[in-house]
This record gives C-alpha cells, sequence and structure tokens, in this order.
C-alpha cells in the first residue's frame, strides 16, 4: 500500500468515525436515476413545453441547450419565482422523476452500506434536489425507506434554496438535533460539496468515474471514492 493509499484510508476511516448522522445526496450516491429515463430529453420536453406556450424568450440559449432539467426550472424561476408556470414546471419534473424511479439503477454497494450503518446506529438523511416523493418511492421500492424516514429533505417551493444553498442539509441538521461537525455529507456534484461546506458539515465525494472524480476534486473534495465499497468495509470495520 503506497502512502498516498494509506493516507486516503486514514481519511476515509476518521470521517467514518465521526459521523454520528450521514446525509446523503440520492441521485448519484445511492443510484442513477435517469439511468433507463434520460435526463437530457426530460430537460428537452421541458423546454419544448415552455416553448408550445409561447414562452421560448424565458431562456437564454445556454439554458435551452443545457439538457439538465434542474437548469431550466431554476432559470424560469428567476424571471418568475413563486409563479403558478414554476410550480406547474415542477411538477412535471416530478412525474418525470418519479416515471425515472422504475428503471432507475442502484449505485453499487449502496444498499448494504445504507442498512449496515442505520444497523450500528448512526442515523441517516436525505438533502437532495430531487422531489421528496421521488426519493421515497425510490426508497420504498428498495426496502430503505425505514433506515432514513421521516428525514427525506427535497425540493420545495422555494427553488433558489436548491443545492448549492445549503438548505436541505439545515433542515436535516435541524430536525435530527444534530452539530455539522457531528454529520458527514456524501454527493458526487461540486454543488453538494458547496452545500456541506457552506452548512460546516464534512464530505465525503463519491465518483463513479474519472471525469466526476476530476469535478470534485477541481472543486477541493481531498476525501473521494470510486466505489462505496471501501467506505462499508470502513463501517463493518468499526461496528
Amino acid at each position: 500500500m503506497t502512502a498516498e493509499t494509506e493516507n486516503q484510508t486514514e481519511q476515509l476511516r476518521e470521517l467514518i468515525k465521526h459521523a454520528r448522522v450521514v446525509l446523503w445526496d440520492f441521485d448519484g450516491p445511492i443510484c442513477r436515476l435517469f439511468a433507463g429515463h434520460k435526463a437530457e430529453r426530460v430537460a428537452i420536453d421541458l423546454v419544448d413545453w415552455l416553448e408550445g406556450r409561447g414562452l421560448h424568450g424565458l431562456l437564454t440559449e445556454e439554458e435551452r441547450e443545457s439538457l439538465d432539467p434542474h437548469v431550466v426550472l431554476r432559470a424560469v424561476d428567476r424571471r418568475h419565482p413563486g409563479s403558478d408556470l414554476v410550480a406547474e414546471l415542477e411538477e412535471r419534473l416530478t412525474q418525470e422523476e418519479l416515471r425515472a424511479t422504475s428503471s432507475a439503477m442502484p449505485t453499487a454497494y449502496a444498499d448494504p452500506l445504507i442498512r449496515t450503518w442505520s444497523a450500528v446506529g448512526s442515523r441517516l438523511a436525505i438533502a437532495t434536489n430531487n422531489s421528496p416523493r421521488v426519493v421515497r418511492a425510490y426508497l420504498n421500492s428498495r426496502g430503505l425507506l425505514p433506515c432514513f424516514s421521516p428525514h427525506i429533505y427535497g425540493r420545495t417551493q422555494d427553488l433558489h434554496r436548491l443545492k448549492p444553498d445549503p438548505h436541505c442539509l439545515n433542515r436535516a441538521l435541524n430536525a435530527m438535533g444534530a452539530a455539522p461537525t457531528s454529520a458527514l455529507m456524501i454527493g458526487d456534484t461540486p454543488s453538494d460539496l458547496v452545500a456541506a461546506n457552506s452548512a460546516g458539515v464534512p464530505f465525503l465525494g463519491y465518483a463513479r468515474n474519472d471525469r466526476k472524480a476530476k469535478l470534485l476534486r477541481e472543486a477541493g473534495a481531498t476525501a473521494v471514492v470510486d466505489s462505496l465499497g471501501s467506505v462499508l468495509r470502513g463501517v463493518r470495520a468499526q461496528a
């Protein structure tokens, strides 16, 4: 084992040791929500829906071509915050996310890690930009809902408070009566890292490929794993 690998192992061990509460991002660390129901297609459909109502001018060219449904949703909310239009667009996205749950791909080792961490006494919560209805539907289908319920904090009508804003993390910490330093956030995007830093919560990055790992490290993440298997082994070792 190299010195670098030993340092990474020790860093992971310390993160696990101090985590009394584990805050999970949903799409990425727990599953690939749009594995079989592509997010790009959802974004295009949302743009087409807006344009069909004569609202082409609401989005910049960059926003229309982003292929990210959350970019589209946030863009409309910035221009018409709290409007019926935003509420309808958000509901359309939620329905697409719900459809995606049936073909979502579980992240390797996520299910046993969740069950193990819960069994050894750590408390778990979800902090996500996805709809909480979607999270509950997926977790219920995997028999994992009792490991988290009732602590599922997802997208609300306050769309300006989506991550990287730490709102959903702070909601989880406050509801669980947990100090930020006693928690650990597991996320797969730079916005998860920014939210964790803003909330004062230690961060563990999960990167399913080199591109994701590069983005996380460039954003400042120091602890990044390419498999939750190493986290599962760490939790079991400390049980």
